[in-house]
């Protein structure tokens, strides 16, 4: 079963390490939980996802999420985003902004620790700095942080 504080302990962590990351993007965030997280913390906040079904009053994008989106974030976030994963890391590294992703399953089918690398990799790959961190809670909890 998941962690139910997954998404504040995401949240407050996302706003200790970028305290001037005021506007987000959070790819693949499904309901909004992390938004609405995000929001009650300062922060505008923007949800992409397909799912009809979402948290009231958020700001929500239902539609995929693309490296041709305009880049109107200081941030770009995932919290479980499976295949968007990738996405979320190729997509700072083109428009220069940092991103936090909290990693579950892999897009291609790799196993979970040489996922984490290749992420860690491919963020290195595009000129950032990628440093790991754990959130105290039960579940995948290993965040990967680019600058």
């Amino acid at each position: 079963m998941a962690d139910k504080r997954r998404f504040d302990l995401f949240a407050d962590l996302l706003v200790a390490r970028y305290p001037g990351a005021l506007r987000v993007f959070d790819v693949a965030g499904g309901m909004g939980m992390l938004n609405e997280a995000l929001t009650l913390r300062g922060r505008t906040c923007t949800t992409y996802d397909v799912r009809h079904k979402r948290l009231p009053g958020l700001k929500f994008e239902e539609r995929l999420f693309t490296l041709d989106e305009p880049c109107g974030a200081d941030l770009v976030v995932g919290m479980h985003a499976d295949g968007a994963t990738r996405l979320i890391v190729e997509y700072a590294g083109k428009h220069g902004i940092p991103f936090a992703v909290v990693p579950c399953c892999s897009d291609n089918s790799m196993p979970y620790k040489p996922w984490m690398r290749h992420l860690k990799e491919l963020g290195e790959s595009l000129g950032m700095q990628v440093d790991e961190v754990e959130l105290p809670m039960g579940g995948r909890a290993r965040v990967l942080l680019g600058r």
